[in-house]
């Protein structure tokens, strides 16, 4: 634990300015970034007696080793750095107003050539809109069959699409009339695009001008004795109805709003957003995130708004755009102001670029909405206290436990895990996987193809993973030369280096001889303060370096659930990198060797067929129809691929 007093700024230097501060840990690492009116106030509060300070600002402050600021001329310059910089460094101690990948969304994928309409859960894309969260993926799925019928828009996957499109004839939505078949040129890609944009633009809330287009239609259409065409617009008018009458009427006067309420303790906060569009609620977003400080609802207000719409109209890009599509609202509705709220204002002003209006309801339908927010923000916090305790005690009683059991000076917050896969020696890979807290940090996993050991067995293979995992860590680090103020940072980014920070504990797959290999490896490095242990399958023991007997954990113990988390997850990373690594082997091997076919043809005949099954199934006119192909290197490529049969192929992989 460092003592914040070892960095604390000089009385007097820190400037009474507007600006934004970064605390970085010993590793110079950037853990946590703010902003403020007056640096110096700010500062200086985090340097008070530690009893006194929030528990989660303690910590940080402790595992902090250094801090650092920027000055800035006005407060909506430190909003818009304050972001830019969360946004580049994640820092551990900031939260992300990241959506849950659990709620499904309508995604229309306005990015490709014909957009695509689809159920999607994940992380959001540039050049994607999306329309949502519901609370059930059926609920998208009913609501898009009624719709499809009004705006046939594609929605197959794009292997569908191809497919369809190579055989000339459309999927049986095509045939029923709930999809415009562009596969097959029944529309061009303008005249598709056009009933995707009317599909967006109705469950944006612009469906009164809609619904009065169509009646428009039908009664002219009446009037000219059309009657099917009447009728049909009849049934769509009738479609469009009922998907409205799925979303539940809150303002009657047609107000475009976001709703935000919090739910909080002193450690914890719970956010419920309700977006409302044209008077109706369009979507619904839930978090739950950690309170570094002890912020009221105006400091959690402030701090949701200034990343949250930073991060949504950059995935939009709607950074200088204006109109309804932007995800910034005309008027954003909180449970309470933030101090600085000229400034959160010009800021959501210049993203939407329009005026955007930040208020209190204080009575009437909003007041009575916000209400039934914050409702939800409670519910969701109750369920989460729920949940959360015994995840939170788990892995606090982990991480203990495995201090204790291993003897170690502290709690191994970092810990690495390293796994080899293979089949018989070839293809060898491994797995670098990287958890804190406890839980997995995807983006630091990597990924290893052996080279020098990859005959010589696992142990081998595990000593030079850990040879190029810490070599790669001294080099990034200059082996801790004092030289460079910032060591294990890329000087260009500002970002931290791949393998520029050690782990506590260092877990290989295998027992005694994994173990000790790893061991020895980092003696060989001079690597100190990095335990290692192997975790054996077969039994679940715990192999020690030098150790000839094994330490046994219970079978109830967090500390072994933990391990075999870690483990597991080694394990599940090296096999996706291995099977990656075999199939692309596989499909080149397949096509080598055939004469006047190169690397060029290669590809562009598994580009057109879209793998090497479905080339396998073509007819030679079918391989000579590839642009560059002719008859006689078609009909090469048709009889090795007929001797390569799948049958045949597994038989003499089978026998060898």
């Amino acid at each position: 634990m460092a003592d914040p007093s070892t960095y604390r700024p000089s009385p007097g230097t820190i400037p009474d300015a507007p600006g934004v501060y970064k605390f970085r840990d010993p590793g110079s690492r950037v853990i946590y970034v703010g902003k403020a009116k007056s640096l110096r106030s700010r500062l200086n509060s985090y340097f008070a007696d530690l009893s006194l300070l929030h528990p989660r600002t303690r910590q940080m402050v402790t595992t902090a080793g250094a801090v650092e600021w920027t000055v800035v001329s006005t407060e909506v310059e430190a909003l818009q750095l304050e972001y830019n910089w969360i946004k580049e460094f994640d820092p551990r101690f900031n939260v992300r107003y990241r959506d849950d990948k659990s709620y499904p969304v309508l995604a229309v994928t306005l990015n490709e050539e014909y957009p695509r309409l689809h159920v999607y859960r994940g992380p959001r894309r540039k050049g994607v809109r999306y329309f949502g969260p519901y609370a059930h993926a059926w609920a998208i799925r009913e609501t898009l069959d009624l719709l499809l019928r009004v705006f046939p828009a594609r929605t197959c996957s794009g292997g569908v699409f191809k497919r369809h499109g190579q055989i000339g004839r459309p999927c049986l939505l095509g045939y029923i009339g709930k999809c415009s078949a562009p596969c097959v040129d029944r529309v061009s890609a303008e005249e598709h695009r056009d009933i995707v944009e009317d599909f967006c633009d109705f469950l944006a809330g612009r469906t009164d001008a809609m619904m009065r287009r169509l009646e428009k239609e039908m009664n002219a259409a009446s009037g000219e004795l059309e009657f099917e065409r009447a009728a049909r617009l009849r049934d769509d008018l009738s479609a469009l109805r009922r998907a409205m009458e799925k979303q539940a009427v809150v303002l009657g006067d047609g107000t475009d709003a976001d709703v935000v309420a919090f739910a909080h303790d002193d450690l914890e906060a719970a956010v419920q957003v309700f977006h409302v569009r044209g008077g109706r609620v369009r979507g619904q977003r839930g978090w739950v995130i950690d309170k570094i400080d002890e912020i009221d609802e105006a400091g959690l207000v402030d701090q949701f708004v200034s990343q949250f719409y930073g991060d949504q109209a950059e995935l939009a890009g709607d950074m200088d755009g204006e109109g309804d599509s932007s995800p910034v609202p005309r008027e954003l509705l909180v449970p309470a102001l933030p101090e600085d709220t000229d400034a959160v204002t010009a800021w959501l002003t210049g993203l939407r670029g329009s005026r955007v209006q930040l208020r209190v309801p204080q009575r009437g339908d909003k007041r009575a909405l916000m209400d039934t927010v914050e409702r939800n923000a409670k519910e969701a916090f109750a369920q989460h206290k729920l949940r959360r305790a015994g995840d939170l005690t788990a892995r606090s009683a982990a991480l203990q436990e495995l201090q204790d059991a291993l003897g170690l000076d502290s709690a191994p917050l970092r810990i690495e895990c390293i796994d080899i896969s293979h089949i018989q020696g070839s293809d060898v890979v491994a797995s670098l996987v990287v958890f804190e807290d406890g839980l997995a940090r995807r983006s630091e996993y990597r990924r290893f193809a052996l080279r020098e050991a990859a005959t010589e067995g696992d142990v081998a293979s595990i000593a030079e993973v850990v040879r190029r995992r810490f070599a790669r860590y001294l080099a990034e680090t200059n082996g801790g030369e004092p030289q460079d103020p910032t060591p294990g940072i890329d000087p260009e980014t500002g970002r931290p280096k791949k393998f520029a920070y050690p782990p506590n504990l260092l877990v290989v797959d295998g027992a005694g001889p994994q173990a000790n290999a790893a061991a020895d490896v980092l003696a060989q490095l001079g690597v100190t303060g990095v335990a290692v242990i192997g975790l054996a399958k077969r039994l679940e023991e715990v192999w020690l370096p030098a150790d000839p007997e094994p330490t046994i954990l219970s079978r109830t113990s967090e500390a072994l659930y933990l391990l075999q988390r870690v483990r597991d997850e080694a394990h599940r990373f090296a096999i996706a990198y291995h099977r990656s690594k075999r199939s692309k082997r596989m499909t080149t091997s397949a096509l080598d060797g055939i004469p006047g076919l190169g690397q060029s043809r290669r590809s562009a005949l598994l580009k057109h067929f879209g793998s090497l099954k479905r080339l396998r199934q073509a007819s030679i006119d079918d391989i000579s129809g590839v642009s560059g192909i002719g008859a006689h290197t078609a009909a090469l490529v048709h009889i090795a691929l007929a001797g390569d049969a799948p049958g045949e192929t597994q038989e003499k992989r089978s026998t060898s």
